[in-house]
């Protein structure tokens, strides 16, 4: 039996990142809902910031605007920030417009 998250994604760490200030809440099967913070965004995956009650490969389901609800696997934890890859790429056109509702400030989103 093999342990952790089987990714359907390849590992993209060097995409673009965006940042936010965007908190949700996931809901995890273990645990119930837990309230995360996310500080940036990319179209695989997400980074939070404080503490996260959760072991890598673990799975979380958050709602974002544009795209609906979506799975994330926990890739990495370092001290109080913690990296999750979404279970699948957002499409572009979704991604953009979600970019546009949680960074309003056209100064601070990445150039398409």
């Amino acid at each position: 039996m093999s342990v952790g998250a089987q990714l359907s994604v390849t590992d993209m760490r060097r995409a673009a990142r965006h940042p936010v200030d965007c908190p949700v809440i996931g809901e995890h099967r273990r645990l119930g809902d837990l309230h995360l913070h996310i500080v940036n965004i990319s179209a695989q995956g997400f980074m939070v910031d404080g503490t996260v009650p959760l072991g890598r490969g673990e799975r979380v389901t958050i709602r974002l605007p544009k795209v609906g609800r979506i799975e994330a696997h926990l890739i990495w934890v370092a001290e109080d920030r913690a990296g999750f890859q979404f279970e699948r790429i957002i499409r572009p056109e979704d991604f953009f417009a979600l970019i546009d509702l949680l960074q309003p400030n056209p100064r601070l989103r990445k150039s398409r």
